[in-house]
């Protein structure tokens, strides 16, 4: 069993930054891609950022320009860099993964919050 295992989460000022991290139990390799979800209250799941195999990213909208996805294959991470974070980035962010042959995994979610 895949396990996904975030961390780097917390409160932060708007403009700030914050830097997530995923820890696979799996090379990343092994994921068709990676990457990262975000969930408010009353809201859906949305896509934040994603990283195939081999290395295309793709964002959201609402955070290009602000956050970076990044993968360390060494380290079997794959990291969120969050700069001039606003309010409406305040969110549960979730870890995600999806095999070849479409098994999926999610971490248990880590809280960001940015105060205005």
């Amino acid at each position: 069993q895949v396990q996904l295992v975030e961390s780097g989460g917390g409160l932060v000022q708007a403009g700030g930054s914050l830097r997530l991290s995923c820890a696979a139990s799996t090379s990343t390799l092994s994921f068709n891609f990676i990457g990262w979800y975000r969930q408010a209250p009353g809201n859906q799941r949305e896509l934040v950022a994603v990283i195939t195999r081999s290395g295309i990213t793709n964002y959201a909208d609402s955070v290009k320009g602000r956050f970076t996805i990044s993968r360390d294959n060494a380290k079997n991470t794959v990291n969120l860099q969050m700069n001039s974070l606003k309010p409406d980035d305040t969110a549960v962010y979730y870890c995600h993964s999806k095999m070849d042959w479409g098994q999926e995994y999610w971490g248990q979610g880590t809280q960001v919050t940015v105060s205005s």
